[in-house]
């Protein structure tokens, strides 16, 4: 397999058919009909199936969309890579982040660099630890920020400072927001909705069982509009929404007082870029200096 047999295989998958593909790419339709074939050959499984209007992707076709997408993202990153060695820094700068108080670390970090280096550009990928850590892992980004255990074994880290701190998001007019604090006794029976990557971290220091979750999320946003329209509480990390003035929605801590510190880590023995290396290192040095 070959790049460009991987960037065809994903314009015919996007396209909905081989014609379509094929005008896209700009290229005969009996060409790509047959590099299809080939590939299908040099892999041993069929990728789709045929229809009269779009193609269905078979199991082995849905391996190769996710494998292919990879590749093509790698190689795209390595040739912004290799445009960097020249007088001057550019190339990206690619971060995976959960939400949290302690990203404005990076993001003042990302803004200090780019007054200096305007051609860095920065990416940012929201989402929970696991899926972060998978996209680390598969290098389609190069830091990931996240609420767990490092495993130093594999990674090297810096901690950001900053503690977040679990409260409850809530309507300003539910009777739960006359009090001043939390208590998960006061959540029994109620419909809660809480954040994926913070569930089990929750449970090791509170008993969940009696709670009623009724919903999950990976974006407290997200979880905000649920509030707001009624379907359940949110427990999520203060900071992140804003309550004032005229929101209908109100925080609250929960005590005891549950903190969470998060961490920068990125893979061990990993040669970066030159923009990822002065993002490293400006971060440590912003933080040290504190």
């Amino acid at each position: 397999m070959d790049i460009r047999a991987m960037q065809y295989y994903l314009a015919v998958v996007r396209e909905g058919t081989i014609s379509a593909a094929a005008k896209a790419l700009h290229v005969s339709q009996p060409s790509l009909s047959r590099q299809m074939k080939e590939l299908e050959e040099e892999l041993g499984a069929e990728l789709f199936v045929r229809g009269n209007r779009r193609i269905t992707l078979t199991e082995e076709g849905m391996v190769l969309r996710k494998r292919a997408e990879e590749i093509v993202h790698l190689m795209k990153m390595t040739e912004d890579e290799i445009t960097q060695i020249k007088d001057h820094i550019s190339g990206s700068v690619r971060i995976g982040a959960g939400e949290s108080w302690s990203f404005h670390y990076l993001s003042r970090t990302a803004a200090s660099l780019a007054a200096e280096h305007p051609d860095i550009s920065f990416h940012i990928t929201s989402g929970d630890t696991q899926n972060l850590m998978d996209e680390l892992d598969n290098g389609l980004i190069e830091l990931a920020v996240i609420f767990t255990d490092v495993d130093h074994t594999r990674y090297q880290s810096i901690e950001l400072p900053t503690e977040d701190y679990f409260g409850l998001l809530m309507p300003k007019d539910c009777p739960l927001a006359k009090k001043e604090q939390i208590h998960f006794s006061d959540l029994e029976g109620l419909p809660v909705i809480i954040s994926r990557a913070a569930g089990p971290y929750l449970a090791s220091l509170a008993d969940l069982s009696s709670l009623n979750v009724i919903a999950t999320y990976n974006l407290v946003y997200n979880a905000s509009l649920l509030v707001e329209d009624g379907l359940g509480y949110a427990i999520c990390f203060d900071k992140l929404i804003n309550t004032s003035g005229d929101s209908p929605l109100c925080f609250r801590p929960i005590v005891p007082r549950i903190k969470n510190a998060g961490n920068l880590i990125w893979k061990k023995y990993q040669i970066f870029s030159p923009a990822v290396q002065m993002f490293i290192d400006r971060i440590r040095s912003m933080i040290n200096e504190q």
